[in-house]
């Protein structure tokens, strides 16, 4: 079945309307939110299951860090025991009673080395959980610039959609006064649909990156997010600050985690191989305890009195053989520790090309940005003057909706262009150690 240019256009006419309607509808099964990036950033560090997962890891470790520190106290124990015995000499009740202590004297360095093992482990959790920030902070700002990018392309778009109108209607009275060709005013109706086939691709596309940005912040689906526009105008001021190469490598290899994450590896690995090597000392530790005693139930506080006794003394442990267990694992903390030093200095290589690669990228960025920008000026004054022309009959349709076709592709390029500086821009402030502002 055919379908006429005009049922064509009056079916996409309310396609627009309703997707329109649809998108400004606001959401009644949710909450409403109006969102800078930082409120974002801020929302998905309080609201990530992720990232709670890694803070109650971090807090298992504190307790564990804590609990080590108490290894150098005592430890006591209070013992209480009655027990009935039948024999064929009769039968009768059994009792003891007592308290115990033990406190260790020496162990080789195992406690201390035990807590500072702890404790870095502690400190790399956290670097851990700043790794993490870091990546879905990325995420997030990738996310939000997108969902900016689709919402002011579709701005323009809304209005080329209007001017597009406006060229249809003035078309079909042209030609109803015989002044344009029918294919004349075909084409514009036809440019019209189309141009309201891209809003509506555009607002899917919209609507997508903020279900994309709702992902990331572990909001609700059924939430309405809407997102706060910032200044970009001023975006000569990146290139202004952008700092040299040499300084935001130097920033970098003191902010990056991941260096810093590589760092710990080394740390653990060198106590790792003095832990190992503390099997080697004797332990020595003092123990000292009071207890007593009684049969049946005649006297039986004669009877406490009586087996009352208090014991004080010192066991030494002296390690001969483990049959090369405590040799094998001195040797392989070593080589763990190789391990470790060679991947600090792969993960140096790796940061180094890292932040390189992405300074390049904010260069190239506004290299792209500053030409599109030239020429998304210069295609908008060419497209306003052939509409003036259009519209006094001095040029026809195809080649004003040739020039208005030209200056969309070059609109959408430097939208891109735009925010593809904001984005390579800010992924370097990550690197660097900067807090993510716009």
């Amino acid at each position: 079945m055919k379908i006429s240019i005009k049922t064509f256009f009056l079916l996409a006419l309310a396609m627009l309307t309703a997707t329109t309607v649809f998108a400004q509808e606001p959401t009644t099964e949710g909450k409403t939110y109006l969102f800078s990036l930082e409120d974002c950033l801020r929302f998905a560090f309080s609201n990530s299951y992720d990232r709670k997962s890694m803070e109650l890891n971090t807090a298992s470790q504190e307790v564990t860090y804590e609990q080590s520190r108490q290894s150098r106290l005592p430890s006591v124990n209070a013992s209480a025991s009655e027990t009935f015995t039948n024999t064929n000499s009769g039968n009768g009740f059994n009792g003891s009673a007592g308290i115990n202590a033990s406190m260790p004297i020496y162990q080789g360095g195992n406690i201390n080395k035990t807590i500072e093992r702890n404790r870095l482990n502690v400190e790399r959790s956290e670097m851990q959980l700043q790794q993490y920030d870091n990546q879905l902070s990325v995420q997030i700002l990738q996310a939000f610039l997108t969902a900016l990018s689709n919402e002011e392309l579709l701005d323009y778009q809304q209005v080329m959609l209007n001017s597009s109108r406006a060229q249809m209607l003035q078309g079909q009275e042209r030609y109803k006064v015989g002044s344009i060709l029918e294919s004349d005013m075909l084409l514009l109706e036809a440019q019209y649909i189309s141009d309201s086939s891209n809003v509506i691709d555009t607002q899917i596309s919209y609507d997508n990156s903020i279900l994309s940005l709702k992902l990331l912040l572990s909001m609700d689906p059924l939430d309405e997010l809407m997102i706060v526009k910032p200044d970009t105008e001023s975006l000569d001021d990146m290139a202004a600050t952008l700092p040299t190469e040499e300084e935001a490598l130097e920033m970098a290899l003191e902010a990056y985690p991941n260096l810093k994450l590589s760092e710990y590896d080394i740390l653990l690995a060198e106590n790792n191989i003095k832990l190992a090597k503390s099997n080697y000392f004797p332990s020595l530790k003092a123990n000292a305890g009071i207890n007593t005693s009684h049969r049946d139930f005649d006297n039986m506080g004669q009877q406490f009195n009586n087996n009352f006794s208090q014991s004080v003394g010192i066991s030494l442990n002296i390690p001969i053989y483990s049959r090369g267990q405590n040799k094998a694992n001195v040797k392989k903390s070593k080589i763990a520790l190789e391990q470790a030093q060679l991947d600090y200095e792969q993960t140096q290589l790796d940061v180094r090309q890292t932040v390189s690669l992405a300074y390049r990228n904010v260069v190239s960025a506004y290299n792209s940005f500053k030409a599109s920008e030239l020429k998304e000026n210069a295609y908008s004054k060419s497209y306003n003057a052939y509409e003036v022309q259009f519209q006094y009959g001095k040029i026809t349709a195809v080649e004003l909706l040739q020039q208005q076709n030209n200056y969309l592709n070059v609109l959408n390029t430097f939208i891109r262009n735009k925010y593809s500086l904001v984005l390579q821009r800010k992924i370097l402030d990550v690197y660097m150690g900067k807090e993510i502002t716009l």
